[in-house]
């Protein structure tokens, strides 16, 4: 972060999109965390700070009588705890814009923060629209773009916003500058031999990953429910296994193309399977090309757990979004448990690891093993598309 802070209003987008229980408690403030390097040195050269997020999705899910629903959305449950974690009292706006906002926004003295409303209270976010950016906008004398998890987005306080804010008068947080660079590290300057692990459910969610991949990794390693769909396709017997039999021909052609550019594509040579979709259903070990009927995949088996350990530890950058089971279900997570081991003992021996995308994050953060890993990103969907090779809007207006 490049911008003088002092004596200048801040407007920063951070991403408090956090997990609340039924008695609106945060139940994993990783972040809000994330955030506070970015806020601690703007308080610290003298600046304020403003700050505006998103908080779930309230207009999709709107009360009965099709009002938004302010107790369970409000950004003001966040309020206590940012306060407490960056030992300073943070003043709660319950409005986004308007002329309350504008008070405390020009009342804000420096090393003071003040927390908006969630801008999805407003229409005009989503949108993109002028007029909400513009009035988020007129509130502060800078503009920092710290929310990487949203920078997919074209919305207004993420994009539109940074057109008000000549190019010396706005930049990325810390932790924006942190993803970008440790994507860019995979991306563009690995070690290798490179590896990527990818899992989850569907092979349709991840095509363009995949087929991205496959242009410049070493070793691609395929588990989770989209390895049936590759069964299925190379004529192997999945049961009852998720598949996507409309992306036969597509798995086909992924495992040619990985073959042409002599990449590795490491598929589940077996597989726990299961006889229902339950923790408590009877599980036991198969072939994945030869899954009987009734029986459905629902984590990786001993060899691939193996197989896959080995190919990790023989890498130097280790890239790693989504499971290899049904990760939930104890039962069926000992495939995501050992990549998560495998990942941190490889960096362990100097590798580096980029672990990227909701289920793979959690596992590393629910075994203790996000201090062991070398970047854990805030963003799953924002680093996919950013993996993919797309222009995020919330980079581009920042970098032009």
């Amino acid at each position: 972060m490049q911008l003088n802070f002092k004596g200048r209003k801040a407007l920063v987008r951070v991403d408090f999109n956090v997990p609340l229980d039924k008695d609106f408690k945060i139940t994993d403030d990783t972040r809000i965390r994330a955030a506070l390097p970015t806020l601690k040195h703007i308080l610290e050269q003298g600046g304020s700070a403003i700050l505006m997020s998103h908080l779930g999705r309230p207009l999709k899910k709107l009360k009965e009588d099709g009002s938004i629903d302010r107790e369970k959305f409000t950004l003001g449950h966040v309020t206590q705890h940012l306060s407490s974690l960056l030992g300073t009292t943070v003043a709660f706006c319950p409005e986004t814009v308007g002329e309350q906002a504008t008070a405390m926004a020009a009342a804000l003295q420096p090393g003071q923060v003040l927390l908006l409303e969630n801008t999805r209270f407003n229409e005009g976010e989503k949108k993109g629209d002028a007029g909400f950016a513009q009035a988020l906008a007129a509130l502060a004398d800078v503009y920092v773009n710290d929310a990487f998890g949203t920078a997919h987005r074209a919305h207004a306080s993420t994009t539109t916003v940074a057109q008000y804010f000549g190019t010396d008068a706005k930049s990325f947080g810390y932790l924006m500058e942190a993803e970008i660079k440790n994507a860019n590290k995979v991306l563009h300057h690995p070690d290798r031999p490179l590896t990527a692990i990818i899992g989850g459910a569907k092979v349709s969610d991840k095509i363009l990953l995949l087929e991205r991949l496959i242009d410049f990794v070493d070793h691609l390693i395929v588990g989770g429910g989209m390895a049936y769909t590759f069964m299925k396709a190379q004529g192997g017997q999945i049961g009852n296994s998720l598949v996507e039999n409309d992306r036969l021909e597509l798995a086909i052609s992924l495992v040619e193309k990985a073959k042409a550019k002599g990449v590795q594509l490491l598929l589940p040579e077996d597989s726990v399977i299961a006889d229902g979709f339950s923790n408590d259903a009877s599980h036991r070990v198969a072939l994945s090309q030869d899954i009987p009927d009734g029986w459905m995949g629902l984590d990786i088996g001993p060899a691939a757990r193996e197989a896959f350990t080995q190919a990790i530890m023989a890498s130097k950058t280790l890239l790693w979004n989504g499971p290899m089971g049904v990760f939930e279900m104890p039962n069926f997570a000992n495939g995501t448990k050992t990549i998560a081991e495998a990942v941190a003992a490889a960096t362990a021996n100097g590798s580096f690891s980029l672990v990227g995308g909701g289920d793979s994050v959690a596992a590393v953060n629910q075994m203790g093993l996000a201090e062991q890993v070398s970047y854990v990103s805030t963003g799953g969907g924002a680093m996919l598309e950013f993996l993919e090779g797309k222009e995020l809007p919330g980079i581009k207006a920042i970098t032009g």
